[in-house]
């Protein structure tokens, strides 16, 4: 989940840190309730909106390439995933909140109004916005998706 909201593995060690020692403050009120999960999650969705210092990434490091070439469509594929990396760190932190709830997680506008603390209009509109600069950022991801 916090790589997915950061795009980045050192910020999302960071937001998963900075949730668990908040939630380690209040563990025995957490356990008692009976599962944590959803406490953590509202932690660090809430820690990833209040974050103060810049969090957008300026290039994506790689890994050293293998030996051998890869096929053409993993070639495809990872290309996609890159462009799709690039297009989400353009966006804001809430708006990558509102992708990853309602895209990922699966849950519906109110369930995502409901964990935000938000209206159901304002998820709307912050799914919209975000979607509308995907498109515009990253025209192929789009192609993409109507080729598959």
């Amino acid at each position: 989940m916090a790589y997915l909201l950061t795009g980045d593995h050192g910020l999302a060690e960071d937001l998963v840190q900075e949730a668990l020692v908040k939630v380690a403050a209040r563990w025995r009120k957490v356990s008692r309730e009976g599962d944590p999960e959803p406490y953590v999650r509202k932690v660090m969705i809430n820690q990833l909106r209040t974050w103060r210092r810049p969090r957008r990434l300026a290039f994506f490091p790689t890994a050293d390439l293998p030996e051998s070439s890869p096929s053409a469509d993993e070639s495809a594929q990872a290309e996609l995933k890159v462009a799709l990396l690039r297009a989400l760190s353009v966006l804001g932190a809430k708006q990558r909140i509102v992708l990853y709830l309602r895209f990922y997680e699966d849950l519906s506008e109110s369930a995502v109004a409901a964990q935000l603390g938000c209206s159901i209009g304002t998820v709307k509109r912050h799914t919209h916005d975000a979607l509308k600069r995907l498109r515009q950022v990253a025209p192929r991801l789009l192609e993409a998706e109507v080729r598959s």
